[in-house]
């Protein structure tokens, strides 16, 4: 395990990007919903396939329905990935660490755990789940705004922000899978104008609708979105982007420190990747097998770092 502190800040921001990571999810689920016109529930198969609970989720309903899984991706605390746990943990992972934290960050914190406690102390309507969902984002954003604005740039903000960019690299390449499994039963949709909505959707629920317009002039192309997810270095939830981060933060902590561990060739090695290969090429390969691969890389990592950096900070 990293030392205490960093540990702390490592989880702390891991759990609270988690939170916000399962909230996109279940709002590219909803938009995604919208776009079916049989009323199906399968295609919440596919988000709770890509947010990595399917098995936990059979456990403890007889059957699939759309509200039971955005309940249980919600607020269900049985499960460790729901967002109620997530800002659970982080909290506490916070409160660890008190005294490495600036107020702003703590007050924040604090703030988003009160407010979800209220917010989700019982079932949502359909109706409340946009607000909640735009709650839980804005609150995590604070979070990060407090500790992008007053703490200091040494080792713990390093720890704090690799734990932010490997979760949100998991989280996009999480999104882009439930199209793969949207999408699986259904392979003559592929192209048509209900293929295109669904992709649009993937990008709402990324915050990147916008910037893709500007990027790409609107058009919505499965090839262009996943080029702009994935290896665009300028869209801030981009593989790409959170890889640049991350080897830069674990650059400082190997001047810092005076030594390179195997996390740091790890991470190179999987930036490079992303900066040599085409999009052309991750397509021919394919796309779902392509984010099997990543986000497996992806968990390496994150455990080369809490093994590697266990004496630290």
């Amino acid at each position: 395990m990293l030392g205490r502190t960093a540990n702390g800040l490592y989880w702390m921001f891991r759990y609270f990007e988690r939170a916000e990571n399962i909230a996109r999810l279940i709002d590219a689920g909803i938009r995604m919903s919208l776009t079916r016109s049989s009323g199906s529930d399968d295609n919440w198969d596919g988000v709770l396939q890509s947010a990595g609970v399917r098995e936990a989720y059979d456990e403890g309903h007889s059957k699939l329905t759309g509200p039971d899984a955005i309940d249980y991706l919600l607020r269900d605390r049985t499960n460790l990935s729901s967002v109620m746990s997530c800002v659970d943990f982080g909290r506490n992972n916070a409160r660890m660490v008190r005294t490495a934290l600036t107020r702003e960050t703590w007050e924040a914190t604090n703030e988003f755990w009160i407010e979800l406690k209220e917010l989700l102390s019982k079932r949502l309507k359909p109706a409340d789940l946009p607000q909640a969902i735009d709650v839980i984002k804005h609150r995590a954003g604070l979070i990060r705004g407090a500790l992008h604005g007053s703490m200091l740039r040494n080792e713990l903000y390093n720890f704090a922000r690799i734990g932010t960019f490997i979760e949100r690299a998991d989280n996009t390449s999480r999104i882009l899978d439930v199209k793969y499994y949207v999408l699986l039963p259904a392979v003559s949709a592929v192209g048509t104008s209900i293929d295109n909505v669904q992709w649009e959707s993937i990008l709402r629920s990324v915050s990147a609708h916008r910037s893709y317009s500007w990027a790409y002039d609107g058009e919505y192309r499965a090839t262009n979105i996943a080029d702009f997810l994935i290896l665009n270095g300028q869209m801030p939830r981009s593989l790409a982007y959170c890889y640049e981060k991350i080897t830069s933060e674990l650059g400082h902590l190997a001047t810092d420190y005076g030594e390179r561990l195997k996390a740091h060739d790890t991470a190179d090695a999987i930036r490079q990747s992303l900066k040599k290969q085409a999009i052309k090429d991750i397509m021919d390969q394919g796309l779902h097998e392509f984010l099997e691969d990543f986000v497996s890389r992806n968990n390496q990592l994150g455990k080369e770092i809490s093994d590697g950096y266990r004496f630290y900070a």
